[in-house]
């Protein structure tokens, strides 16, 4: 497996885990969404309602930027990619759970009910190169941590 592929493959993972990113548009700073797949596809659904200013800021495919860090922290990326309103009613009964259904009264019915579809593009993706091995040779002047961090960062392409 390639280092990009290795890369990509850990940011998909980690995410379907932790399933939390930030999401913003130009002129919408970025808020925390709860991510959904829908199954291996490497498309990030999100629901929300019509009314916010991130759903308001999508009248077509839109760029957007999602930022995402791993809850252990151990890996950063940020990755840009079109944001677009997808309200397919395949899609949404497929994502539809409990945690969803407690921020629409009417369940999937509620007029206010909006799904965004995030495809994203390129990213680049960071791991976390600090370790106590790394911390000790950095304390006795051995080694350049530029040139271990070297490997640990990846542009890389997500579609």
């Amino acid at each position: 497996m390639s280092n990009d592929q290795d890369f990509a493959k850990k940011f998909w993972d980690s995410i379907r885990s932790d399933m939390t990113a930030m999401v913003g548009l130009s002129g919408v700073d970025a808020r925390p969404m709860t991510a959904q797949f829908d199954g291996d596809r490497n498309t990030i659904y999100f629901f929300t309602a019509k009314d916010t200013e991130l759903a308001g800021g999508v009248s077509g495919p839109t760029d957007a930027t999602l930022v995402y860090a791993s809850k252990g922290h151990d890996l950063f990326a940020t990755v840009q990619g079109k944001l677009q309103i997808d309200n397919d009613l395949a899609v949404i009964d497929r994502l539809w759970n409990r945690f969803v259904a407690a921020w629409f009264e009417q369940g999937k019915d509620d007029p206010k009910l909006c799904l965004l579809r995030f495809d994203p593009a390129d990213a680049e993706i960071w791991k976390d190169a600090s370790s106590v091995v790394a911390g000790v040779k950095m304390f006795l002047g051995m080694g350049d941590p530029k040139e271990e961090y070297k490997d640990s960062v990846s542009h890389v392409t997500l579609t």
